[in-house]
């Protein structure tokens, strides 16, 4: 039951991009903060959105 609530969290986390903020606080080498978060965001949004699909 653990290991099922376990990959559970974990599949939770990559869904809401959590660990693509850890990867991306590790490669850069900052701290976790509200300015952070807001920049990595605009960052992944603006590049989904520069992929846009036609049609």
């Amino acid at each position: 039951m653990r290991k099922l609530g376990k990959l559970l969290l974990a599949l939770l986390r990559e869904l809401a991009d959590e660990n693509a903020y850890q990867r991306h606080l590790a490669a850069h080498g900052r701290a976790h903060s509200a300015q952070e978060w807001r920049r990595f965001s605009d960052g992944r949004l603006r590049a989904k959105y520069m992929r846009a699909k036609c049609c």
